[in-house]
């Protein structure tokens, strides 16, 4: 017994001082730290027991309950120390893969298995009987339940042997080095101390398990070091990230600046009035291409800081659907590339979710899909199972373009990132669309999935689930109410400290609308021409103004007695949140720039038209919803013309020239007169535009594209297809114009 009681005190010694190193320092909360932290205090108690067991094994009669109670606990110790190196083992493995078990169910079960299974071992212990045996001075147990606990502790090594075996690519060599040592130094001190039960080896072979471990892996001076040098590395890489990004970003808002900028020059030098509207519509696109750019780093930051949020409302999927298809199919006949979609007929009539979204999801993969196919198609499926009230979507996008290598998929959501940058130079875009799709399709607990071939093309699948709205009603958007451009005893005041932002808003409004408009560029000058006297229907205040802000304006505009003209917020603040801040405020509205036309023509109708101001030629809702039910964009058309009057008038006038327009078309193909057939089809297309013939205008912006390129063969191959789709046009709005209103 006296070689025991050195051994049982050297390890109590050892256990005391790493304990103490331990918390002297400063340490990481990672789980397999808590465990060991368990397991250093496991260690000390189960030393402090041993020698407890020997005290009572020579003083107290077999029949002292003491005595009884410490071999249980004794027996409880060993149950612990293979229950927590499990659990270390299990969170070492967990660590190095960086598993959520909020996420991994499966991990999760296994989990609560283990911890099953160790408090089913602690009630079958003090359940278990157990016998004394005395040698000469020596006092040693056996019986059933040293034997289950015995075999159960083999089982238990055998599990950590077979599971290191299997994740040893994913453990660190130092993490499972101390568990092997203890694998092969308990069976020989197991077989000496049954041999020779004076010598108590097995508590400090436990103990000294414990200390290597702390030596080898759970030194908080080793885990800091290396964690502080991760970090580095990480944020060097981000750092790099940026610093790229930031490099791509000043290139891709160059570029349209750039855009913008020579084309504005060339308006102003322009002679011919042809040449200064095709400027007019490059610096559209250019300044379009610019918001998307800015839009994106702004859904990034969003997303970065937490405050992007999944907002659900009843929506139909099929015109979801059909507005995305509609928003990426010019780029994609102007590629002359085989636009394939599928829409499943058993997708619900209304869905209820994040659609806003939904529509950013797919409208950045076709828009990659299109940005990186040179040929070939792009397949849009979208399929669906539906189980009680939910419908899960599965949605693809498959293209045949440049593809994806295998060492790069991993990174194709890391935002800030483009791969190929060398070969993608004139490939527009931050890089920034799949790192928001994937935070998206996250955020509302869905999945996307990429397969690529390089050089063959990719396809990306996206499940989200979403809820039936079987008994939904949209509120669908209302009809537009069309006004007469005539509102020349209303008046306007736009408030902005920007000259330029006064002009833009001023030319969109007077080309628009025969109205009365005013312009003052401070809150100051606004509140002195409401204090005045001054009379307005409407006022567009903006917000960010120095000295005063349009909230300040607008609190001092209601502390005036009797004010009550409707006011509506105009800034630049597009976050997501900012409208219902507005509103809570007391605006009356919320517009952000650059200005929507058809959200400002909603608050005109709204505050200035009165009856008189209302078109005086109704049309019925059946109508309009004709046209609708025929892809014919007349909403968009409305919003642009004003009134239903000029859309008929336009509608008349269009069918009476179409004919000679085909005909004209022809001749220029037979002629090869490419210049006078590109001159023509950009003419029909405009039209078609204005009518809101989307289709029409599709494929005439695509023959002007191919005029332009000087390929003759693919116009004369394909005017068959633009003439069908101008006849078919033609039969629709004959029989719109011959339906009588109700």
């Amino acid at each position: 017994m006296h070689a025991s009681y050195f051994l049982l005190a050297i390890s109590l010694i050892y256990l005391l001082v790493v304990t103490f190193s331990y918390y002297s320092k400063p340490r990481m909360f990672l789980a397999e730290n808590k465990v060991y932290e368990a397991l250093l205090f496991t260690g000390i108690a189960g030393v402090i027991i041993d020698f407890l067991g020997i005290y009572s094994n020579m003083y107290l009669p077999e029949t002292s309950f003491f005595r009884w109670l410490i071999v249980k606990i004794y027996l409880v110790y060993i149950i612990s120390v293979c229950f927590l190196i499990t659990m270390y083992i299990v969170f070492s493995v967990l660590n190095e893969l960086k598993t959520d078990l909020k996420k991994d169910k499966v991990r999760r079960r296994r989990l609560i298995v283990i911890v099953a299974i160790y408090i089913l071992s602690l009630i079958l212990n003090f359940i278990m009987p157990f016998e004394y045996f005395t040698q000469e001075t020596t006092i040693y147990v056996f019986g059933p339940n040293i034997t289950m606990i015995y075999a159960g502790t083999a089982l238990v090594m055998l599990g950590w042997v077979l599971y290191i075996i299997v994740n040893w690519k994913r453990i660190p060599i130092n993490k499972y080095r101390p568990i092997m040592f203890l694998v092969m130094i308990i069976v020989p001190a197991a077989y000496i101390q049954m041999n020779k039960p004076e010598y108590l080896l097995i508590t400090s072979v436990l103990s000294l398990t414990i200390v290597i471990m702390y030596n080898t892996i759970e030194n908080p001076d080793m885990k800091l070091i290396s964690a502080l040098n991760i970090a580095k590395d990480q944020a060097n890489k981000a750092n790099q990230a940026k610093t790229d990004f930031l490099s791509s970003m000043s290139h891709e808002i160059r570029t349209p600046l750039n855009a913008i900028i020579g084309f504005s020059e060339s308006i102003e030098e322009a002679t011919d009035l042809n040449e200064a509207k095709t400027d007019a519509k490059d610096i559209v696109s250019a300044s379009q291409t610019l918001l998307e750019i800015v839009n994106g780093i702004l859904d990034i930051s969003k997303i970065e800081a937490g405050s992007l949020e999944i907002r659900n409302s009843g929506y139909d999927p099929r015109d979801l659907f059909d507005s995305v298809i509609k928003l990426l199919e010019s780029k994609i006949i102007a590629k002359s590339l085989d636009f394939r979609v599928y829409i499943a007929p058993d997708i619900p009539e209304f869905l209820h979710g994040d659609y806003v979204n939904i529509k950013k999801i797919l409208t950045n993969l076709l828009s990659n899909a299109v940005k990186y196919t040179e040929e070939g198609f792009i397949d849009f499926k979208i399929s669906c199972i539906n189980e009680n009230e939910t419908c899960r979507l599965f949605i693809t996008v498959e293209d045949s373009g440049r593809g994806i290598k295998p060492e790069q998929i991993d990174t194709l959501f890391t935002k800030f990132q483009r791969l190929d940058e060398d070969k993608n130079t004139s490939i527009e875009g931050t890089g920034l669309g799949l790192a928001i799709t994937k935070h998206l399709v996250e955020l509302m607990d869905g999945t996307i999935v990429v397969q690529s071939v390089y050089g063959q093309g990719s396809k990306f699948s996206v499940t989200l689930n979403q809820k039936i709205a079987a008994n939904l009603q949209l509120e669908k958007t209302r009809e537009v109410q069309a006004v007469n451009h005539s509102l020349a005893n209303k008046k306007i005041l736009i408030v902005d400290d920007n000259k330029l932002n006064l002009k833009v808003a001023n030319k969109i409004i007077s080309n628009a609308y025969d109205v009365q408009i005013e312009l003052v560029d401070s809150g100051f000058e606004c509140l002195n021409k409401i204090k005045a006297g001054s009379h307005y229907d409407l006022i567009l205040l903006d917000d960010m103004m120095p000295k005063m802000s349009g909230k300040e304006t607008f609190k001092y505009l209601k502390e005036i007695p009797n004010f009550n003209i409707p006011t509506i917020a105009l800034t630049a603040n597009a976050l997501d949140g900012m409208r219902e801040e507005y509103l809570n405020l007391g605006f009356d509205g919320y517009l952000a720039k650059p200005i929507n036309k058809a959200e400002l023509h909603n608050y005109i109708v709204k505050f200035l038209a009165d009856e008189k101001a209302i078109s005086t030629e109704e049309v019925s809702s059946d109508k309009l919803k004709f046209l609708r039910d025929r892809k014919i964009d007349v909403d968009t058309s409305l919003t642009i013309l004003g009134d239903i009057t000029k859309f008929n008038e336009l509608v008349k006038s269009f069918l009476e020239n179409l004919e000679q327009k085909l005909r004209n078309l022809k001749l220029r193909i037979d002629q090869n007169d490419l210049e006078n057939y590109r001159h023509e089809v950009s003419t029909l297309k405009e039209e078609a535009k204005i009518i809101g013939l989307r289709n029409l205008a599709d494929y005439s912006f695509q023959h002007e594209l191919k005029a332009l390129d000087k390929d003759m063969s693919f116009i004369k191959a394909n005017y068959s297809v633009l003439k069908t789709e101008a006849l078919k046009t033609k039969s629709i709005l004959t029989e719109y114009l011959n339906i009588k209103d109700i």
